[in-house]
């Protein structure tokens, strides 16, 4: 199984919104959008209340946001990241950020 279907009650809890910011085009979005397009789906499924945007944009880098209860949030660069490794930042993300939030 993948992290996702066994981590849906830990994951929605601690994070309030997902946002994948890309570009159509570029190498370095390359994986974030093999990620939307293999991951997105089931992700979704497992976790319907909990808020993931896709935002697509002209040259820009490819950024993943968590953010959390009371305005927390944080970021990460996903330029040249595979699809596999967005999904274990976001995996990891669900438990260290709150840790490290301001």
């Amino acid at each position: 199984k993948q992290w996702y279907q066994r981590r849906v009650r830990g994951m929605s809890a601690a994070v309030r919104e997902v946002r994948l910011i890309l570009c159509q085009r570029s190498a370095t979005s390359s994986g974030v959008r093999e990620f939307v397009a293999s991951h997105y789906v089931p992700l979704k499924k497992e976790n319907p209340s909990l808020p993931i945007l896709v935002r697509e944009c002209s040259d820009v880098k490819p950024v993943l946001y968590t953010r959390f209860s009371h305005g927390r949030e944080k970021s990460l660069d996903l330029s040249n990241f595979t699809s596999s490794e967005i999904l274990e930042a976001l995996q990891n993300m669900d438990e260290s950020l709150l840790e490290n939030s301001v």
